[in-house]
């Protein structure tokens, strides 16, 4: 199906050795398939059924908010559909998993519990599910890894373009940007800023791209500087091409190479980074689903909880194995000397 859509035989070729790379081909489709259980996991785990069948009426929770009083419910602000009393030909489908990442399993005698057919991946110190957590927080672990990439690879494309294309001084002030950036304290800087600001996703992403741009700009840089001179930019430059012309319709797309083969293990890079952050206490503000913070409870309660070490770790390892999966079937696709 992707061949017929595909035009440009390069291109044709390189999806072809792609998908000569088992596990490289493996590791997409698994990526892809975790990727949209998570976006979708509302529909796999949650304290809202997915169809409600009540008085010879249909409600759908899972898509719009019923208050209490629907269902004759007192004595509650929100409706907890675990204690509704279904009467003769009521029903319910419920999630996979029967708890939001937020809520606590108040039937268990302590936390965090082990697993169990009410929890099956076990819960954490507060209670909350596990694997509801997990799927919630691979969802913010891939989002802030691709919003990450999309800002830091924008500017370093951008500024490697500019170091490349045009020389002189602005290579000069451009290196000399590198190298302070490169020289900063990140996670000084990081404690600092979140002591006066606080923390949140948007502070997240924008204070990593700020520090994320370099290594990507470096390599453009090489590209731009490797490629102005060649004779089909020299050609149209005869021809009167400006200097924008030559950047982005001459130069960028023969330049796209480090952009592509390095993106797989730049999102890697972020989702441990983010992972890293949140384990030392300064990533996301709880009570967001986190892997990081699951690795902080395992090791406060590591002689009792191998539940809280044993699921985020197997997470976090299959999803940077995809990636890099990923990245080396680019790499080898990309390759010149495949060709």
């Amino acid at each position: 199906m992707i061949e017929k859509l595909i035009k440009n035989p390069l291109t044709l070729k390189r999806w072809g050795i792609f998908k000569s790379r088992r596990a490289s081909w493996i590791s997409l489709w698994l990526f892809l398939f975790f990727l949209f259980i998570s976006l979708t996991a509302e529909f796999w785990s949650n304290s809202k059924p997915l169809i409600l069948h009540y008085q010879d009426a249909f409600y759908f929770p899972i898509l719009k908010r019923y208050s209490p009083e629907t269902f004759s419910l007192k004595d509650q602000r929100l409706t907890n559909y675990r204690k509704l009393e279904l009467q003769e030909g009521d029903w319910t489908l419920w999630p996979l998993v029967k708890w939001n990442p937020l809520e606590s399993n108040l039937t268990v005698k302590k936390f965090p519990s082990p697993p169990s057919s009410s929890n099956w991946l076990g819960t954490d110190d507060r209670g909350r599910d596990v694997l509801a957590r997990l799927l919630y927080g691979y969802r913010y672990s891939i989002g802030f890894a691709l919003c990450v990439w999309f800002f830091s690879y924008i500017i370093g494309s951008l500024l490697g373009a500019l170091m490349g294309y045009f020389g002189a001084k602005i290579d000069k002030i451009g290196q000399r940007l590198v190298e302070i950036i490169d020289a900063l304290p990140f996670l000084i800087i990081l404690i600092t800023l979140t002591t006066v600001i606080g923390r949140s996703f948007i502070f997240m992403v924008l204070f990593m791209s700020f520090f994320s741009w370099v290594g990507i700009s470096l390599y453009m840089r090489a590209e731009f500087l490797r490629l102005r001179k060649r004779p089909f930019v020299e050609a149209s430059r005869s021809l009167g091409r400006g200097h924008w012309g030559l950047i982005w319709k001459q130069i960028f797309p023969n330049a796209l190479n480090p952009i592509i083969t390095f993106s797989p293990f730049a999102l890697a890079g972020f989702i441990s980074a983010l992972a890293g952050l949140d384990y030392l206490g300064f990533g996301l503000m709880p009570p967001t689903p986190s892997w990081g913070e699951l690795f902080s409870q395992a090791e406060k309660h590591v002689t009792t909880a191998w539940w809280l070490a044993l699921f985020p770790s197997l997470a976090l390892f299959s999803a940077l194995l995809s990636l890099t999966f990923i990245g080396n079937g680019m790499r080898d696709a990309f390759d010149p000397k495949a060709h």
